[in-house]
């Protein structure tokens, strides 16, 4: 078994030079890693905490996991991606936000909050694939924090998964750089942006800037990555229909066929004074992503509660494709990723050969 050992000793023992930055006058260095593009002086962390100026190299987390996880694909979620198929999940430390809500904050938020105690684990490239395979996974995933501030080890460890024909993911919440994708392209082949809100002073709040967010949007869809946008729904936070429906707008003038996830908050970490959001509440917001002509509009995460929002329909003859209830598929009728009654092509990643042992 990996060796389990203090977080506080994780940070000085499993880091190693990163790739994502440029060095500048004085020792000073400027990460990409994240949108922030932290400028900073020796002997200091950026803003995400794990990345760090040592004597003008940038030190970047290396070695470890701190949270491993077999999940349904579609918990991640990606619902057009291999439906029923099993996603190794690995997480880090830190984050570049700050969310009151965040669901992983023990892992995201450990170097800020003291509350939020862990621990960390050594881990291989190899024995992450070995694990992968073992357990009959066919995607990996870097998650639980945020994967852009740990994208060197993410790529190590992917590198090796695609060897053996595993696919590979990022779930995160968008604060990317032209820099960072075009280091992930070769090696990420899906993408789950969490889009929080459409307001900027929203997004200041939590530690981040809209625009970077949706320029992220647009430079992924446009390389190619499989691209699948998830909102948690906060009632007074982000759900009044206008800006529900300028999120949708926007996702429509990316593509038609992105995915558009709408979830149920529940009062979690330091935000408590939220109401929980409905089942209503979440078929009102799909109902507004439907009619800025969105194809494919889910409501997450209240199983059996949302009628239709759970399913995939094809959009051209409405035969129903692919029916869930939560993480669980109860059918699928994909024919060669498409209809079976019209043909009809539905975008996705659907035919994948199994990973070589």
């Amino acid at each position: 078994m990996p060796q389990a050992v203090p977080l506080e000793n994780a940070l000085h023992r499993w880091t190693r030079e990163g790739k994502l930055y440029e060095k500048l006058p004085d020792q000073k260095l400027r990460c990409f890693a994240c949108g922030h593009r932290c400028q900073i002086a020796p002997g200091h962390p950026g803003i995400c905490r794990v990345r760090f100026n040592d004597e003008g190299t940038l030190k970047v987390p290396w070695g470890y996991v701190s949270a491993l996880q077999l999940d349904p694909i579609e918990k991640k979620p990606f619902f057009h991606v291999l439906p029923g198929s099993r996603a190794l999940s690995f997480g880090m430390l830190g984050c570049d936000f700050h969310c009151g809500y965040c669901q992983n904050w023990v892992t995201s938020q450990s170097l800020r909050d003291p509350q939020a105690t862990t621990d960390a684990e050594v881990m291989t490239p190899d024995r992450f694939v070995e694990q992968a395979l073992h357990h009959e996974a066919r995607i990996v995933t870097s998650t639980y924090n945020e994967p852009l501030i740990t994208s060197e080890w993410a790529v190590a460890l992917f590198k090796k998964a695609k060897v053996k024909g595993l696919v590979t993911s990022y779930v995160s919440n968008g604060n990317g750089t032209p820099e960072v994708l075009d280091y992930l392209k070769p090696w990420v082949d899906l993408y789950k942006v969490d889009l929080k809100s459409f307001r900027d002073a929203s997004y200041r709040s939590l530690g981040g800037v809209l625009e970077h967010v949706t320029d992220t949007l647009r430079r992924l869809y446009g390389m190619g990555f499989w691209v699948e946008v998830v909102t948690l729904v906060i009632p007074g936070f982000n759900d009044s229909p206008e800006e529900l429906k300028d999120m949708a707008q926007f996702l429509a003038s990316v593509s038609f066929d992105i995915p558009w996830h709408v979830t149920a908050f529940h009062k979690d970490y330091k935000m408590t004074d939220p109401d929980n959001t409905t089942a209503r509440d979440l078929v009102k917001a799909a109902e507004i992503g439907a009619a800025a002509g969105l194809r494919y509009v889910y409501a997450g995460n209240l199983p059996g509660k949302v009628g239709p929002w759970e399913n995939t329909h094809c959009p051209t003859c409405k035969t129903s494709l692919i029916e869930r209830y939560g993480f669980e598929i109860l059918a699928n009728r994909l024919k060669k990723g498409g209809c079976p009654k019209c043909a009809h092509k539905i975008p996705g990643v659907w035919n994948v050969h199994a990973p070589r042992r």
